[in-house]
């Protein structure tokens, strides 16, 4: 979960220029939302925290609903599973070990064609 924007962009644009081998003040064009953002991260890493399945979920670390406030990537992992919804009104760090039936189950206000309603 995405909880500090400026942030994530920093890392992703980061990413971006390491992957590319590009000056430090390019990726800043070709970086500009979170959708650049989280294609330069698959592209670096593979994944959108690759430190992910360390950061401790649930007992030892966050529970359910809590956020990971101080990464410097802006993100708040809640372990491997990735799934990327804009504007999700539960993300899947809220449910915990409990995860719902469908996962990948797009949330209710959202129709097929990806479009919030």
């Amino acid at each position: 979960m995405i909880v500090d924007p400026e942030r994530f962009l920093a890392s992703a644009r980061e990413a971006f220029r390491e992957l590319n081998g590009l000056p430090e003040d390019s990726a800043v064009e070709e970086i500009s939302d979170v959708f650049d953002a989280v294609h330069a991260l698959l592209d670096r890493f593979g994944r959108l925290a690759p430190d992910a399945s360390a950061t401790m979920v649930g007992y030892g670390g966050p529970r359910p609903g809590e956020r990971v406030l101080d990464r410097p990537d802006g993100l708040s992992p809640a372990g491997e599973l990735e799934h990327i919804v804009l504007d999700d009104p539960r993300p899947l760090q809220d449910y915990g070990c409990f995860l719902p039936e469908d996962p990948f189950a797009l949330p209710a206000n959202v129709v097929g064609d990806g479009e919030a309603r």
